[in-house]
Order: structure tokens, then sequence, then C-alpha cells
């Protein structure tokens, strides 16, 4: 294990040092610098796992108040330096409720990107935490103890799920937020905004399981069961035109845009599910 961690050290300086090498869902141990580095107050951008500029001026920030070389890698010094949020690297141990670490940060992160956002990314294994550990856990269908230990980080690493259903755009609107990292949280569906009472259309055919108020900050959804395990979810609508049981196809009208629940303008949120795990729409979308 401590060979396999001296192997990966040099790996994971490189990657911190090169700007904008990072794979499509982001690199966990950058989102964990960037976690580490948000605690210290000198990084406010967002948790995505990425190198760029803001993540590497952050670095710099810190070694310089720190008295460290100030050459913008997150080496062993400056991970050292960084306390307790700069180690230690995922897998080194089992993750349970109360433990803190870059380990952590790695583990929530990478559990936004497989369905399941556990709230904040910040360092800290609470209860969210915890329930998105058993949540990922009971989907992945190993044991359901809520700590994250080698066969749940091992199952973390691997790709993340998507859809096997396609799906047409639910109205004519340009995309917005996307599903992915947002600020220290994670944004589990797709935006379009539009203007209020704009027609949301069925993304696939499918029965109505729900059709009404949300208290979890969807406002008014619409939720579509499809086949192969998947749903739809139409959220912060301004009315429904469905009903729950009922049967609708592709192109159906389910209502209209809104901003109704945790919404700060009109725009429709869309998001699908695989089994209870949020996966990216965007490939699912015709």
């Amino acid at each position: 294990m401590r060979l396999r961690a001296i192997i990966a050290l040099p790996l994971l300086i490189a990657c911190l040092a090169l700007p904008g090498r990072a794979s499509a869902v982001g690199d966990p141990g950058v989102a964990a610098l960037q976690v580490a580095l948000r605690g210290h107050g000198v990084y406010a951008g967002t948790i995505d796992g990425v190198v760029g500029p803001q993540t590497r001026a952050a670095v710099m920030r810190f070694q310089r108040r720190r008295g460290l070389l100030v050459d913008g890698i997150a080496g062993r010094h400056t991970r050292h330096v960084l306390g307790r949020l700069g180690r230690p690297t995922l897998g080194h141990r089992a993750l349970r409720t109360g433990a803190v670490g870059w380990d952590v940060a790695s583990l929530q992160f990478l559990l936004g990107w497989h369905g399941f956002p556990c709230g904040t990314v910040d360092g800290g294994f609470g209860s969210h935490t915890r329930a998105a550990v058993m949540r990922f856990q009971r989907w992945a269908r190993l044991r359901v103890d809520g700590v994250a230990g080698p066969a749940t980080v091992s199952r973390l690493r691997g790709p993340p799920p998507r859809s096997p259903l396609t799906f047409v755009r639910p109205l004519r609107a340009p995309l917005g937020d996307r599903f992915g990292p947002r600020g220290n949280s994670f944004h589990p569906g797709i935006d379009f905004p539009a203007p209020s009472g704009r027609h949301v259309y069925a993304g696939r055919s499918g029965r109505v399981l729900h059709a009404g108020w949300n208290n979890g900050g969807y406002g008014l959804l619409v939720v579509l069961v499809h086949t192969s395990g998947v749903r739809s979810m139409y959220a912060h609508l301004s009315s429904i035109a469905v009903r729950p049981g009922q049967r609708v196809r592709t192109g159906s009208l389910l209502g209209r845009v809104g901003s109704t629940g945790f919404a700060t303008g009109p725009h429709l949120h869309f998001e699908l599910r695989l089994r209870g795990a949020a996966v990216n729409p965007l490939p699912a979308l015709r």
C-alpha cells in the first residue's frame, strides 16, 4: 500500500501542475484539493475536479501565505500544511461517520457523479454522506452499512451509470446549467431556461408516476416511469396537464414552464434516474 502511494503521488502532482488536464467527470483528487483550499479560504470556485487557472492561483496563494515554495504544485509539503483536509488519499482507510479528510472529499465528489449527491462537498463525513453511501451501496448491490470500504470505493472508481434509453428534448429552449458540480454541491439534472408558460413535453413514452407538488425543492413536478428502470423528471412547472397513472406518448403535453420550488427564475429542470441514480441526461437526448 505504501509503495502504491509513493508511485501515485508524483502522478497526482504532475496532474495538478498541468492546467486543463482532467477527465470529463473531473479528477476526485483535484476536487479534494479544491475542497481543502476552500476550507483555508483561498479558493471560491466550483468543486469540479478540473485543474484550471483559478485552482492553480489558489494553490500559489496558499503557499505564499504559509511561507512555502510558490510553484502552484500541491506536493507533499503543501498537502501536509493543508492539515486534515490534505490527507489521506482515497482508499487508504475505510470511511465512516466522523471522518474528515482529502479522501472524504474525493468520496463525496464521486458519489455525486454516480448519481447520489450528498449535499455539500466539504470533506466531512456526516449524516448526508452516510445516507448517500448507503443509497449507492443498495444501488450497486453491495453490503449496505454506510461505510465506504474497499468494495464501495472500487465501484465508485468505475464509470458513472448512463441511461440505456434515449429521449427527445422536452421543450425548445437553450441549455442552461448542466449535470455536474455547481459551487460546492452537485446538480443532478440539466436546466432549460424558458419563459413561464412554455409547453413542456414528454421526452419518451411512459406512465405518470407523480404529478403534483414536491416538498424536496422541485416544486410542481411530473415523474414518468419508462422501461429498463428509467424515470424522467420535469420540475419547477407552473401548471400540470397530466394525472398519476396516465399513459403518455413521446411529445405529449405534461405541463408548462414555471419557477415553483427552489428556483430562482423560470426554467425546466429535467432529470433522469436509473434505478434511483441520477444520470447525465445529455448523452441520452436525441
